[in-house]
């Protein structure tokens, strides 16, 4: 554990550094984030703010990730090469983000098309899934309270899938208040950190906490008024990654537990699309996703945040806590 916090500090040195550098760049290619007219009032203000922060935690954990694991490269410590798993899906997920946004601000408004993101996102996750069920031979579901953990076969590849592709987008969807994401991503990966380390996954909580580091180093310039946002390339890298770090651990039943703020996120946007539709044109929220329901509701931007930060917190608490039962 010492060895993975101090990785965890060597890598928010490392993106802490290039932070303001980077924004400048950013700034000087335009690349600033469009703001949703439909969106509260209050978030005008931040329009043109630079996006693609995720760069400053996809490269770090990169290049933090790969150095150390040269020497694994060479052997056949397949545990020890099996963290290049999370890093690979990181950069993939990052790299779909980052074309994203840079159609988002170069291109169209919108950016990629949904679909076209959507199916991107499965094929990335089916080879993981491939991979992690095949090679690393993952095929259980851990279940608190019963010791033995159960082989599920091949349906360990379809729920793989759906849960990359779910957290992905649920991490995205929860990207819309300065340090929402970010805090809650903290959080998470240092819950499913510590769950490693009582399994003696060590590998995996050194890039839990290398990653816990970058997204540290990210918060400090996206904390309220942000200088900076994740961005899909961040979002989309970042809720991906999470996911194989919990199917890695065969934890995976409790990730809804843990990111609990980010699957309700999520559902607020489900609920709110088919409760419109079935009531032909009612709104269950004032808007979605939930973060903003609270702010149309009185609350602040820091407000929600600290509060939702809270929320996430108490969540990996207990997720942690029945990891252990």
């Amino acid at each position: 554990m010492a060895y993975s916090l101090t990785l965890g500090t060597v890598s928010f040195l490392l993106a802490v550094i290039w932070g303001s550098p980077l924004i400048n760049l950013l700034k000087r290619l335009k690349i600033g984030k469009g703001i949703r007219v439909e969106g509260p009032s209050t978030h005008q203000v931040k329009t043109g703010t630079p996006t693609m922060g995720g760069l400053m935690i996809v490269i770090p954990v990169f290049i933090i990730t790969g150095m150390l694991n040269i020497a694994n490269l060479l052997t056949p410590n397949l545990i020890g090469r099996s963290v290049l798993v999370p890093m690979a899906v990181l950069v993939a997920f990052g790299t779909l983000g980052a074309i994203d946004d840079l159609m988002g601000v170069k291109v169209i408004p919108t950016g990629l098309l949904g679909r076209y993101k959507l199916l991107w996102q499965i094929i990335f996750a089916t080879f993981t899934a491939l991979f992690l069920h095949y090679v690393l031979d993952l095929r259980s579901i851990a279940i608190p309270g019963i010791v033995e953990k159960i082989d599920i076969g091949w349906w360990y590849i379809p729920v793989a899938i759906f849960i990359i592709v779910a957290t992905s987008n649920s991490v995205n969807l929860t990207d819309g208040l300065d340090g929402l994401a970010g805090s809650i991503a903290v959080v998470s990966f240092s819950a499913y950190g510590v769950i490693a380390f009582l399994q003696g996954q060590i590998w995996l909580v050194s890039f839990s906490f290398t990653v816990v580091g970058a997204l540290l180093a990210f918060l400090w310039y996206n904390a309220y008024p942000a200088e900076l946002f994740m961005g899909d390339t961040g979002s989309l890298s970042v809720g991906a990654t999470l996911a194989v770090v919990a199917l890695m651990t065969g934890q995976w039943l409790l990730l809804p537990v843990v990111g609990f703020v980010f699957v309700a996120e999520a559902m607020s946007v489900i609920l709110q699309v088919l409760y419109f539709k079935l009531t032909g044109g009612k709104r269950l929220f004032k808007m979605s996703p939930l973060h903003h329901h609270f702010e149309l509701s009185g609350w602040s931007e820091t407000h929600v945040t600290q509060r939702f930060w809270l929320i996430g917190i108490l969540s990996a608490m207990l997720g942690i806590a029945l990891a252990l039962i």
